[in-house]
């Protein structure tokens, strides 16, 4: 697994080796434009003697007596003068390798040794590097002069290389403490970055990896200077209230959940202890098998909300939304329920205004709007009615299940999308809820992209409104 510290270190190392190439490559660079300006230098000065020597072509045949012209090559230019301690000397070969002229600042040189002249002779320039007899490196510069294609003298040119030494070993030395005090920079400066920034990763890791369940209502301290670390440290905290909310929520529903499957439980459990304390006629037994059997059947009707809330509650909730047109959905379970509202004397109805369609799962928003259809007819009392009402508001389509019946008070309105949250009067009248009707509508809308609300007045009735946004202001899934 890679480390944070280690690629902080690989990153100091790789600076470290840029500046070692980048150094090398400075100082081979300089080295070879200070080679290449030495080399022009001798060029220029040879071929400067060339054209003295054309110009006064009897100077040679005086044997080097006549120097008057050596102030026109002397070191003494003003380029020369720029290069302070650089020594340049000048020389005459004839063909045959023999000293015929040299500058007055040049050491004899009886010839050129025979290899050097055959080399000469042949590549016509030729540029070496010697050491001279004091020791210090010299570049000379080997030039035959030609006349209707035969040589008629060689022409030498040399100069010290010590002065560009001397630049050269300062330019090591240079680049040499330079890179090393940017090298022990780095390394100082990775080690201190590294301590920085990991120090407080580490504290939120020790933190986040400390805590326990018992621990979740603890959040990690935003005490970094950097806004980085501030913002991992938010982000780790959002997610422990999430986690919190669901913990809490998972442990209230399983309590609730526990309690309301306990009473069904507790009554099958006395019905067959007492049916086994003594012999019982066939009756009996039929008449505990049939409280038995009513209390299997709640408990199945408990079990089946709870495993739809399951699925809902999941990260991926089980809907596939698609383009749907709500117009001919609602009059199909209207049409299904009108039956059961007119035995219950109830008046069911549907108004419908023309809608865009929207993005929804058939079957979830059927439960859905069955729940509340189911729950409307439930609390209507004989003579009373249930409006459907479809319409466009804003950018959404609303659907309203409006009911004449008992109403709600107003202190129950905020928890009726609590699960197994039901009121005292609902209880009363209908014992056998369980309370997860409005949650899972609830579920529902939420996956939808919707939302439902309530508006109720006791002894007038309620109106539940379903939300959904309408298809023209969304992108249809590919």
């Amino acid at each position: 697994m890679k480390s944070l510290r280690n690629l902080i270190g690989r990153s100091a190392v790789i600076l470290m080796a840029g500046l070692l190439v980048f150094s090398a490559l400075v100082y081979f660079a300089s080295e070879s434009l200070l080679h290449r300006f030495v080399d022009g230098r001798l060029l220029e000065l040879v071929e400067t003697l060339a054209e003295i020597v054309n110009r006064h072509p009897d100077i040679l045949d005086n044997g080097g007596r006549d120097v008057a012209f050596s102030s026109e090559v002397s070191p003494e230019t003003q380029q020369q003068r720029e290069l302070h301690g650089v020594i340049h000397s000048l020389r005459v070969f004839s063909p045959d390798g023999r000293l015929i002229w040299k500058s007055p600042n040049a050491h004899a040189l009886p010839s050129v040794a025979p290899r050097m002249l055959n080399r000469v002779l042949i590549e016509r320039t030729v540029y070496e590097t010697v050491e001279t007899p004091d020791g210090t490196p010299a570049r000379r510069l080997f030039i035959a002069v030609t006349e209707q294609g035969d040589v008629r003298y060689v022409i030498q040119a040399e100069t010290s290389l010590l002065h560009y030494q001397t630049a050269l070993n300062d330019l090591m030395i240079l680049l040499a403490l330079g890179s090393g005090t940017t090298l022990l920079v780095t390394w100082i400066g990775s080690v201190w970055l590294t301590k920085k920034v990991l120090a407080p990763i580490e504290a939120l890791c020790t933190g986040a990896e400390t805590m326990s369940e018992d621990d979740l209502g603890k959040r990690l301290p935003l005490d970094s200077s950097y806004q980085e670390v501030r913002r991992l440290t938010q982000a780790v905290n959002s997610m422990l209230d999430q986690f919190q909310r669901s913990s809490e929520v998972q442990r209230n529903f399983c309590e609730i959940a526990a309690h309301e499957m306990k009473t069904p439980l507790t009554v099958l459990q006395g019905n067959l202890e007492v049916a086994l304390l003594k012999a019982r006629t066939p009756d009996e037994y039929r008449d505990v098998l049939l409280n038995n059997l009513e209390q299997v059947e709640r408990l199945i009707a408990l079990t089946r909300p709870l495993l739809t809330l399951a699925k809902f509650t999941s990260s991926k909730p089980p809907v596939q939304l698609v383009p749907l047109d709500l117009e001919p959905l609602i009059q199909e379970i209207v049409d299904e329920l009108t039956l059961l509202a007119d035995d219950r004397r109830i008046t069911l109805s549907f108004e419908a205004q023309p809608v865009p369609p929207v993005l929804g799962d058939a079957q979830w928003l059927k439960q859905a709007l069955i729940n509340l259809l189911d729950n409307a007819l439930r609390y209507t009392p004989s003579g009373g009615a249930v409006t459907v009402r479809l319409r466009t508001a804003g950018q959404e389509v609303a659907i309203a299940v409006e009911d004449t019946g008992h109403g709600i008070e107003p202190e129950h309105i905020p928890h009726l999308f609590e699960r197994f949250y039901r009121t005292d009067w609902a209880r009363a009248k209908d014992t056998a809820g369980t309370g997860l009707g409005l949650p899972i509508v609830k579920e529902i809308m939420e996956a939808h992209g919707g939302s439902i609300s309530v508006a109720s007045e006791v002894n007038k009735g309620s109106v539940f409104t379903l939300r959904l946004p309408a298809l023209i202001h969304q992108t249809v899934p590919a």
